[in-house]
C-alpha cells in the first residue's frame, strides 16, 4: 500500500499547529521581544501564502528573502514552499557583484528584506540583475523613509487583507522548495536547489539521537544565519519536533546571546566557531546563567578542542561537533560518542568529540586518492571525501562546467581531505584547496590552527601556504592575540607547541600578529583574502625549515 502523503513540508507545519498551539516562536527585534505561539504562525503562514498567490506568485516561481533571523523571516519559510513557489534565501554579506548575480540567474520575482539591509539591497540594484523582480516587501510594519527601492510595501500591509487559512496544494516530491547558493570564494557562486523530499529526508534525519536529538521539549536558538543553507535545516527540524523557537535578530552580541539563554530557557543552540568562542570571553568577564543549555551545534569550521573542553567543565555543556555542505541540505556526519564511549578518559572522549563525526543516517561515502582508489580507515590515510544520499544534490543550477568537476556517477565530491578513523570517525584534515604541499609532502592547515587555537592568549589564528622557492609552499601563521601579551614570548612558545605535536617541519616559518582573521560572508575564516595579500615568498624569504623537512626529489 503506497501512503496518501508525500514527502513535503507543509504536514510538519500541520502538526506543529495542530498538536503543539501553544509552544511559542520568540524573536529578538530592535523594537524587543516579539512572540507568538505556533497556532497564530500556522495563520499568519497561510496569510502570507494567500499574499503571494495574489501577488502572481505560482508554480515554481522564486521567492527571494535578504533577511537576518527573526519571526517574519521563518514565515517565509513554510508559507513559500508550501504554496508551491521555491525559496532562495540570499547573504546579504555578499558583495554587490555577487547579489547581482544570483538575482540575475535564479529570476526571483519577490524579494523580501530587512529594513536595517534594505540600504545593502538598494545599492546593488542593477537595471539587468534585477529585471525579473516585481515587488520588494520589507520586513516590517512600515516602509522606511528614502528605502531606495520599488515598487516597495511593507510585510505587514502585504499579507494584511488574506484569510488566517489557506487551499495548500498536494504538491510532487521533487517540486523544487529552496536554493542556495555557495559563497563564491572561487569564482561566481553555485546554484544548489532543494526539493521538498530533500528537505524533509534532511529534517527527518536531524531529529533523531543519531543526528541532533531535537525533540518538543527543546527551546532551539539557531545563530547560524537563516540565509545559510537554511540555518542547517534548524527551523524545519524544530517545528517538525513541535519545539519552541528563539530567533536572536541582526548581529546579536554574546551578551545578547547570553541573556536569550538564561531568559528563554535555550537548550540547544547552533553556529559557527568564532560566535562560541566570543560567548565563552563574555561568561569569562560576566555573571550569566546559562544552565538550560545542554548543547551547543558547533559546523561551518573546525570546533577546536579547546572549546569543546571549556564548554564541558566550565559550564557542564555538550558540543556536538558536525560538518555539512551546502550541496547536502547541509548536514552530513555528528560526533556523537558510540555507546562505551563515555567510560574512555576526558581526553580520549574529546579527540573523538573534535572530529566531524559520524555519517548521518540515509548518507554513504567513499574516501579517494588521487588515483581514484578507497583508502583505509586507519586515521591516517588521506583522501577525498565523496557523499551520496537523498538530501544530496546532483548537480548546480545551470551550472554544467561545475557539474563535470564536483560530481561523479551520483557521488558529491566534497573536495575536503580527510581521515577516517577505525570505529568510523571522519576528521577533515583540510580543504583540498587549502592543504599545503611542502616539499612533496602535505601539511594540514586546520590541524595547525587547532593546536595554535588552544594556546590560551591566542584568540583567532589561521594558517595558510606561501609560495616557497625551494619547497613549493611553506605554513605561515596569522595569530590575534589576546590583549597584553608579550609577542615574542607568544611566537616563540607557539613553534616551540608545534613542533613538540607535529613533525618539526610542519612549524611555521612564520608568525604574524593581526588585528582580525578576514571572514567570508558566512563567518568562516577567508583564508583566500591572505592568500591574496601574501602571495609571494616576501614573509618567509631566507627562511629554511627545519632539517627533517622531507626531501623535494
Amino acid at each position: 500500500m503506497v501512503g496518501a502523503t508525500n514527502q513535503t513540508l507543509r504536514p510538519f507545519l500541520w502538526r506543529a499547529g495542530k498538536l503543539y498551539p501553544d509552544r511559542e516562536i520568540v524573536s529578538r527585534t530592535a523594537e524587543g521581544l516579539e512572540r507568538y505561539t505556533y497556532a497564530e504562525y500556522e495563520g499568519r503562514v497561510a496569510r502570507l501564502a494567500g499574499a503571494l498567490s495574489d501577488a502572481g506568485i505560482g508554480d515554481g516561481d522564486r521567492v527571494a528573502t535578504f533577511c537576518w533571523n527573526h519571526n517574519r523571516h521563518f514565515e517565509t519559510y513554510f508559507g513559500v514552499p508550501s504554496m508551491g513557489a521555491q525559496l532562495h534565501t540570499i547573504n546579504p554579506l555578499l558583495p554587490d557583484h555577487h547579489i547581482q548575480y544570483i538575482v540575475e540567474n535564479a529570476k526571483d520575482r519577490i524579494i523580501f528584506v530587512d529594513p536595517s539591509l534594505a540600504p545593502k539591497l538598494a545599492g546593488a540594484v542593477d537595471g539587468d540583475a534585477f529585471a525579473s523582480v516585481e515587488q520588494f516587501v520589507v520586513m516590517a510594519s512600515e516602509v522606511p523613509d528614502d528605502v531606495g527601492l520599488s515598487p516597495v510595501t511593507d510585510y505587514e500591509s502585504f499579507i494584511a487583507d488574506h484569510p488566517d487559512e489557506y487551499d495548500w496544494p498536494d504538491l510532487p516530491e521533487d517540486q523544487p522548495a529552496g536554493m542556495c547558493y555557495t559563497s563564491g570564494t572561487t569564482g561566481q557562486p553555485k546554484g544548489v536547489e532543494y526539493s521538498q523530499q530533500m528537505l524533509w529526508a534532511h529534517t527527518m534525519a536531524t531529529l533523531p539521537e543519531s543526528g541532533l536529538d531535537i525533540g518538543a521539549k527543546d527551546v532551539i536558538m539557531p545563530v547560524v544565519p537563516m540565509f545559510h543553507v537554511n540555518a542547517w535545516g534548524l527551523p524545519f527540524s524544530t517545528t517538525a519536533a513541535g519545539a519552541k523557537h528563539v530567533y536572536p535578530g541582526p548581529s546579536p552580541t554574546p551578551e545578547d546571546l547570553a541573556t536569550l539563554i538564561e531568559e528563554e530557557g535555550v537548550t540547544m543552540t547552533a553556529g559557527v566557531p568564532t560566535v562560541w568562542l566570543g560567548l565563552l570571553d563574555y561568561l569569562d568577564e560576566h555573571d550569566a546563567d546559562i544552565s538550560s543549555l545542554e548543547r551547543i551545534i558547533i559546523g561551518g569550521s573546525a570546533a577546536p578542542k579547546s572549546v569543546i573542553r571549556r564548554f564541558d567543565e566550565e559550564h557542564d555543556v555538550d558540543v556536538l561537533h558536525a560538518w555539512g555542505m551546502t550541496e547536502m541540505s547541509p548536514v552530513g556526519t555528528v560526533a556523537h560518542l558510540k555507546p562505551g564511549m563515555e567510560d574512555l578518559p576526558a581526553e580520549a572522549q574529546y579527540e573523538k568529540r573534535a572530529k566531524q563525526g559520524l555519517l548521518a543516517p540515509g548518507l554513504e561515502m567513499r574516501v579517494v586518492d588521487d588515483d581514484g582508489n578507497e583508502v583505509p580507515w586507519d586515521d591516517e590515510e588521506f583522501g577525498e571525501l565523496w557523499v551520496r544520499g537523498p538530501w544530496v544534490t546532483t548537480e548546480y543550477f545551470e551550472r554544467p562546467d561545475a557539474n563535470e568537476e564536483d560530481y561523479e556517477d551520483g557521488w558529491l565530491k566534497t573536495g575536503d581531505v580527510v581521515t577516517v578513523d577505525e570505529d568510523g570517525y571522519v576528521q577533515i584534515v583540510d580543504r583540498a584547496k587549502d592543504v599545503i604541499k611542502s616539499g612533496g609532502e602535505w601539511i594540514s592547515s586546520l590541524e595547525l590552527e587547532n593546536s595554535i587555537m588552544a594556546h590560551d592568549d591566542v584568540a583567532e589564528a589561521t594558517v595558510i601556504g606561501v609560495p616557497h622557492e625551494r619547497w613549493q609552499e611553506r605554513p605561515v601563521a596569522f595569530i590575534v592575540p589576546k590583549g597584553g601579551v608579550d609577542e615574542d614570548a607568544l611566537k616563540a612558545d607557539l613553534v616551540a607547541r608545534v613542533e613538540d605535536e607535529f613533525p618539526k617541519w610542519w612549524a611555521p616559518d612564520e608568525v604574524v600578529f593581526i588585528d582580525e582573521v578576514p571572514k567570508t560572508a558566512t563567518g568562516k575564516f577567508d583564508k583566500k583574502v591572505l592568500r591574496d595579500r601574501y602571495d609571494d615568498s616576501s614573509l618567509i624569504e631566507g627562511k629554511t625549515p627545519d632539517s627533517e623537512a622531507p626531501s623535494d626529489e
